[in-house]
């Protein structure tokens, strides 16, 4: 009986040796989400919609009304503060642009 539970042993080793990559894979890609940089307000991207880091600076925009923020946005992904129209950065949470749609 010892030879088998060892063989389990050392199976179950090998499943785990091998399963390990996967983990960080999905560990680094967890870890790379959350540092996402922050958008900066005069990239052209960021320009084209009117991106604000506070939304009372879009105050005099017609599209603006009070209470909109990224943080409120469909678009916007609370994990990283990533938005989905810019997908390579994060956004101030109260900041606002002009593509801004409710929620719900």
């Amino acid at each position: 009986m010892a030879d088998q539970s060892r063989r389990k042993f050392m199976r179950e080793s090998v499943l785990g040796l091998a399963a390990l990559p996967l983990g960080m894979g999905v560990l680094s890609k967890t870890a790379f989400a959350q540092s996402l940089p922050r958008l900066d307000p005069s990239a052209p991207a960021a320009q084209a919609l009117n991106y604000v880091e506070q939304a009372k600076e879009a105050s005099d925009h017609p599209a603006f009304s009070e209470g909109e923020l990224c943080s409120n946005c469909m678009f916007y992904t609370e994990g990283d503060q990533g938005c989905q129209l810019f997908p390579e950065n994060s956004v101030a949470p109260e900041g606002w642009c002009q593509s801004w749609t409710s929620k719900g």
